[in-house]
């Protein structure tokens, strides 16, 4: 296993705010309000992002729209180079997602594999009317023709190079930092 040791604060609390803020005045922008708007967290970091979001534009709109969890590990490629016994999260999507539109939230878009992954499990759910992504940071190298609607920050990193995202939900603080691999 790689090991990666920290390069530089991209993102502290406040940059990570603004950022969640312009995503959020972006999505009102994009759908015209929030009707039929469902917001989706991509397990781990994608669902206090989520959160977060649909908080933000309750603030804003007086609605906070429905936010739904998505745990892809069951539609990933790489599924058989995982450990022997992949750590699931869960899924908790209690609402119909048949013609809402969906907001994707991840944290890092990178290869794009994971997003793919986690349109596979939405369509396995049913037929949204439109599937969109927003991520906190695109740090480039997509192997897949995806894209982010709404970003926080484009990064371009090398390939040796990781983005590692740490939230207060989670983590304990809110920051995003470069890590460059240890040669």
């Amino acid at each position: 296993m790689k090991e990666f040791h920290e390069k530089t604060v991209l993102m502290d609390e406040q940059a990570i705010s603004r950022a969640l803020s312009r995503i959020r005045h972006e999505i009102i922008e994009k759908n015209k309000g929030l009707d039929d708007v469902v917001l989706i967290g991509i397990q781990r970091r994608g669902v206090p992002l989520a959160e977060r979001i649909a908080n933000v534009l309750e603030e804003v709109e007086g609605k906070k729209p429905q936010v739904g969890i998505l745990d892809i590990t069951f539609y990933r490629d790489d599924l058989s180079t995982l450990a022997a016994h992949p750590v699931v999260n869960g899924t908790a999507i209690h609402f119909n997602i048949n013609d809402k539109k969906i907001v994707l939230i991840d944290d890092v878009l990178f290869t794009g594999r994971t997003v793919r992954a986690a349109i596979e499990a939405i369509f396995d759910m049913g037929r949204p009317a439109c599937i969109q992504l927003a991520t906190l940071v695109d740090r480039g190298h997509r192997q897949l023709p995806i894209r982010s609607d709404y970003v926080g920050k484009n990064v371009p990193t090398s390939t040796s190079e990781m983005i590692q995202v740490q939230l207060n939900e989670i983590d304990g603080q809110d920051q995003v930092v470069l890590c460059e691999e240890v040669k």
